[in-house]
């Protein structure tokens, strides 16, 4: 029925999360409810589809299979894949080889630092320096002799095998990092190189979508690896912000990027050691 102004409609939605979209029965049970008495619908064919085809954002299948409302289509990463890569129960310890992924800024974009565990890939923060955008401090820069200090205690707390940072606005720094801790540790990673960019982007995102990498929880990174979206370029995908001027922050996914990357790298170099249970013989 219509009505001069309004239009009158009914949506049925099928009742799943993002997080149950790998549960054959309840993907079966909610596309029988979005479809109602749509009988010519292939249920069968929809519930296999959903459950093998991993190229299609599973937003998209809550949009147009579930009539669910869901993130943008156009976001990196799937909320229910990067939450099932948290893992507690192997916390990060002092003197574990690790790898780190650098981004820096001064007053616009935030500065983090991220590390990544060789053994496993687990992701956790080293630090984050992020503007509160608070009005009576419009001035508010970057405190990079809190910078120098994490990038410190990184180092000494931890075996750091690779060290990969975004060099503008911090190539100096980078410089006087390599000269103390050894050029073959601190390497710069030009996140503005396409072709690098979209190959490391790609390696991180598999790896979250068969869980061959891992996280701590921590809320900064799920917010940051969250708000990224994707920009196709002709060399593939690249991360961004949703808009040039957005206030939904993405560095410290850069960082994490950047610090899988380096773990990669440092174990292809071999810097990989596991410590062996000694074995007495009788």
């Amino acid at each position: 029925m219509v009505r001069q102004g309004f239009w009158l409609y009914d949506c049925l939605e099928g009742n799943i999360q993002p997080d149950e979209l790998r549960d054959e029965a309840k993907v079966r049970q909610a596309l029988t409810e979005a479809y109602g008495d749509a009988t010519w619908a292939d249920i069968d064919g929809l519930t296999r589809t959903i459950l093998h085809d991993r190229t299609t954002p599973d937003s998209t299948y809550l949009r147009f299979f579930f009539n669910a409302i869901a993130e943008s289509s156009d976001g990196w990463m799937v909320r229910a894949e990067w939450l099932a890569c948290y893992d507690d129960q192997d916390p990060i310890k002092p003197g574990d080889q690790i790898a780190v992924g650098f981004d820096g800024s001064i007053r616009g974009d935030a500065t983090g630092l991220v590390g990544c565990r060789l053994r496993d890939g687990k992701l956790f923060v080293l630090g984050i320096w992020e503007n509160p955008r608070d009005p009576n401090n419009p001035d508010w820069e970057v405190d990079v002799l809190a910078v120098e200090a994490a990038v410190h205690r990184a180092f000494k707390t931890y075996r750091v095998q690779w060290f990969y940072g975004d060099p503008p606005y911090w190539q100096e720094n980078l410089g006087r990092w390599a000269l103390e801790y050894g050029d073959d540790y601190v390497y710069e990673f030009w996140t503005n190189k396409p072709t690098r960019m979209v190959q490391a982007v790609e390696r991180f995102r598999t790896a979250s979508m068969v869980q061959d990498l891992k996280h701590d929880g921590d809320e900064d990174l799920t917010r940051h690896i969250l708000n990224a979206v994707t920009r196709e370029v002709p060399q593939g995908l690249l991360i961004t912000k949703d808009s040039p001027r957005s206030k939904k922050k993405i560095d410290l996914a850069v960082c994490a990027v950047l610090a899988f990357e380096a773990r990669a790298d440092a174990i292809a170099d071999g810097r990989l050691t596991i410590k062996r249970k000694r074995v007495v013989g009788f």
